[in-house]
């Protein structure tokens, strides 16, 4: 399957870009400190095209006459005893599936004599180019905005990957609901999470892992995950194994010692009315402004519902009152890149009144993304003068500082749009009330 999908990914490729060879390198290794490296991840878009997860290589492709080529180090003796095997071109071609495989220090030779004058080169090629074709008109425009546009809507090989990174996933997630208690660290409960991720298959993370208890939920990308689990606190754990460079997103926040509270029941609550209202609106052909505008509607009015809040709900909309306590998007693309490519669809979308958001699409069949509304107590919002007298009479600013400690609330499903019905959720873990109780064994 993997090699049919990456050979489908590569002519699609050389039909968008049909003038001109392709040249593509692979990500570069980072020293981290001394001689070590980090730990090595391809270019997300090298994996797309090819699957190759080693550095060192290079991918040509001519849209002209068809043809691709890959470029592999050349096996030395010092790497085959420090590091192992690297295939060898025939080894490569039954791996990859590529049709002709060369060394890399062959490249510069294949260049000079294949390559016409306008090469499309992603910025790891370009210096390859330029010392090979030193007049190459070189373009990275057009291949950047090819590659978006392939790699927005997925295929259903590719949904079957994401379908097995989100199942990883939630095997970590339901191991550190049933680990987290009082007196653990939120270190410990990431442990028993990417113990998980590991256990199941996974092959990394996605992203590094956000564990915050009580107000470090309030912290959108904290990443200490250093404090103490305490009794009465709120973990939010967002997280995602990587399975063969697909990644789950997934976030779930529930009670360190197995039970909601009153107080922190009614505002998860909240939470979950507004996520289960963006996911059955999800449809070919709305829009993630729309999808925003609901969660924001939802979310206002369970905050008002609360005494939070003050107003009618098109004025707390309107003057962007709620984002005192929801101050991100509805969600992101997600694939090979956690926050994954948006392709031109967002340009060519009409302005419209509305939240100011970042992530702005029409929703197609094949469309993956995040839905993920929070509510969340953040003291720099809550106590910032300017927000206290633009909002006066509709936030309650004093009441929210009383919800300090129960930091924020964020729950988040990895969803595929469908040409017809509603979406597929690839998330599995609880989430309700109750299910959440019965996963941490309370």
């Amino acid at each position: 399957m993997s090699t049919e999908l990456h050979r489908a990914q590569r002519r699609r490729l050389r039909e968008a870009l049909p003038d001109g060879v392709v040249v593509l390198a692979s990500a570069p290794e980072v020293v981290r400190n001394g001689d070590v490296h980090f730990e090595y991840r391809q270019s997300s878009d090298f994996l797309f095209l090819t699957g190759v997860a080693e550095p060192g290589c290079v991918l040509v492709l001519d849209g002209r006459r068809g043809g691709e080529t890959l470029f592999v180090p050349r096996l030395t003796q010092s790497h085959a005893v420090w590091l192992g095997h690297i295939p060898s071109p025939r080894e490569a071609r039954e791996r990859y599936g590529i049709r002709s495989v060369c060394y890399a220090d062959e490249l510069p030779a294949f260049l000079k004599r294949r390559a016409p004058r306008l090469v499309h080169a992603d910025a790891h090629a370009r210096h390859l180019v330029r010392r090979a074709r030193p007049r190459a008109r070189l373009r990275g425009s057009e291949l950047r905005d090819s590659l978006d546009e392939l790699r927005l809507l997925k295929t259903p090989a590719e949904i079957a990957l994401l379908r097995e990174a989100s199942r990883i996933t939630g095997v970590g997630h339901r191991a550190a609901m049933r680990v987290a208690r009082p007196g653990l660290t939120e270190y410990q409960a990431q442990a028993e999470l990417e113990r998980g991720f590991r256990h199941a298959g996974g092959t990394g993370l996605g992203y590094g892992s956000i564990v915050a208890a009580g107000r470090n939920a309030a912290v959108l990308h904290y990443h200490a995950n250093d404090a103490a689990l305490r009794r009465g606190d709120l973990l939010l754990i967002d997280a995602g194994a990587e399975y063969r460079g697909y990644t789950a997103d997934v976030t779930r926040t529930f009670p360190v010692d197995g039970r909601f509270t009153r107080r922190q029941r009614d505002l998860y609550e909240i939470v979950l009315a507004a996520q289960d209202a963006c996911i059955a609106f999800t449809r070919p052909g709305r829009t993630t402004v729309e999808l925003q505008g609901l969660a924001e509607r939802t979310l206002a009015e369970g905050l008002r519902h609360l005494g939070l809040l003050s107003g009618s709900l098109d004025e707390l909309l309107e003057s962007e009152a709620v984002r005192v306590f929801f101050p991100h998007g509805i969600g992101h693309t997600l694939g090979l890149d956690v926050h994954d490519t948006q392709g031109s669809r967002a340009r060519r979308l009409p302005k419209a009144k509305g939240p100011r958001i970042r992530f702005r699409a029409r929703l197609e069949a094949g469309f993956v993304f995040t839905i993920e509304p929070g509510v969340y107590f953040i003291d720099a919002l809550l106590q910032d003068k300017a927000l206290r007298r633009r909002h006066r009479g509709r936030v309650a600013f004093e009441k929210a500082l009383a919800f300090r400690g129960l930091g924020g609330i964020r729950i988040e499903d990895d969803v595929v749009v469908r040409a017809s019905g509603p979406p597929e959720n690839l998330t599995r873990v609880a989430k309700t009330v109750a299910d959440i109780e019965d996963a941490c064994g309370a």
